[in-house]
């Protein structure tokens, strides 16, 4: 089904995705998978998802093993996040919060947020679509413990990829024909997600 105000979007977005199908089919793409999930946690835009879409649907069977790989990068980006808030939150952390951020009133929105949810705060940033890198990076310039910030990371990003992982391993090829079937829909959810994680992080 074609929907044509979004078209343009919907064909940038169709590039891309083809690009990641092309891309999944590489010797090298686990590390791309890798380094984009380490990035995605600590400073790039945008999230590992369309990529482990892509290689999990191709390759069904090793689904599981690209989830694993997903969380790792993602933790270990995490990681670097925490370090960037702090060591580095008056150069690099601050010019990354303002990007994200230009207005500067989420400081004072995440400050209440660990002091209400804490643990379960990060734990929920791990897992939606709000930015995780803001969360990861806050979370060492505001001294949040080092344990608990490890733990949250684990779970928060195991449950999202490792379900990804699972559902592609159940049903990988018939996801990737839906994928190609209803695209337009697809991407308007996806644009949805990204969009509204991005809104949800500025004005909750």
């Amino acid at each position: 089904m074609r929907l044509p105000l979004l078209h343009p979007l919907s064909r940038l977005l169709k590039r891309g995705y083809d690009w990641m199908l092309r891309l999944a089919k590489h010797p090298w793409a686990s590390g791309a998978l890798f380094a984009l999930s380490f990035a995605e946690a600590s400073f790039f835009p945008l999230p590992p998802d369309p990529l482990l879409l892509a290689m999990g649907a191709s390759k069904p069977e090793r689904a599981p093993r690209y989830a694993l790989l997903t969380v790792l990068g993602s933790v270990l980006g995490a990681f670097l996040g925490y370090a960037i808030g702090v060591f580095l939150m008056d150069s690099v952390g601050r010019w990354l919060l303002d990007f994200y951020d230009p207005d500067r009133g989420f400081w004072h929105r995440v400050e209440v947020w660990y002091a209400a949810r804490g643990f379960f705060g990060l734990l929920i940033a791990a897992i939606t679509p709000i930015p995780f890198k803001v969360f990861t990076i806050a979370s060492g310039a505001l001294a949040f413990p080092l344990p608990a910030f490890a733990t949250a990371s684990l779970i928060g990003r195991g449950l999202r990829f490792g379900a990804e992982g699972l559902l592609l391993r159940w049903y990988g090829p018939p996801i990737l024909v839906w994928v190609e079937r209803w695209f337009n829909w697809v991407a308007i959810g996806f644009t949805v997600l990204l969009v509204g994680g991005f809104l949800l992080f500025r004005y909750i």
